[in-house]
């Protein structure tokens, strides 16, 4: 993480296609590229300050941190004109004032290995599960990360690859349209052994 004291820090909200969320972007990096972590709730929350302090806004209800972002999901019963000078204001004098992003020793989430996957695998489905998780590093998460959220690969099996969606996918409408017409229709074209893109609490 880079040192973010005596910065003048530039934030800029950016809409994604989740209504309910959305991306603050800064010049500056909170997390190293690649790596990023989600907070569904103040309780996951421990190992960030800053994301403790978001949480103390009555209307936040998910944040998601990744390179040089966070992406705040809010409650559904509030308009985004009134609440991004607020939130904007807050980051900005957060991070120049070198508030604490993290508890020290704290690691962030890696990008998933295809090793990471659930019991004994084969190893044409661990060849399988290479070629899979270097196409969602390589040209999903990218994509996914614009949009202020990430995926990750979780297992390959008979196939079906399981993703994690995290930050603004998570809860998003066009989730599970993105996850099918595009995440899908991509792997299937690139690796035929593929069959199914599923997603965890997603349902199609």
């Amino acid at each position: 993480m880079l040192d973010n004291k005596e910065k003048t820090v530039s934030v800029y909200a950016e809409a994604n296609p989740n209504p309910e969320s959305m991306k603050f972007v800064m010049n500056v990096g909170l997390l190293p590229d690649g790596q990023s972590v989600d907070y569904p709730n103040l309780e996951s929350a421990a190992d960030s300050p800053l994301a403790q302090e978001l949480f103390n806004f009555d209307y936040v209800s998910r944040v998601f941190i990744a390179s040089n972002f966070v992406t705040v999901t809010k409650a559904a019963n509030i308009e985004w004109v009134k609440l991004i000078p607020e939130l904007r204001t807050f980051l900005k004098s957060y991070v120049e004032a070198g508030g604490p992003i993290f508890v020290e020793g704290f690691q962030a989430n890696k990008p998933a290995t295809s090793t990471e996957s659930n019991g004994e695998v084969s190893a044409d489905d661990a060849a399988i599960a290479k070629k899979v998780t270097d196409l969602l590093e390589n040209y999903v998460r990218p994509a996914v990360e614009q949009d202020g959220g990430n995926i990750s690969f979780k297992s390959y099996k008979d196939g079906v690859v399981t993703v994690h969606l995290q930050g603004s996918c998570s809860g998003c409408p066009s989730a599970t349209v993105t996850l099918k017409a595009g995440i899908e229709n991509l792997l299937k074209r690139m690796v035929p052994e593929v069959q199914e893109v599923v997603a965890d609490g997603v349902t199609v």
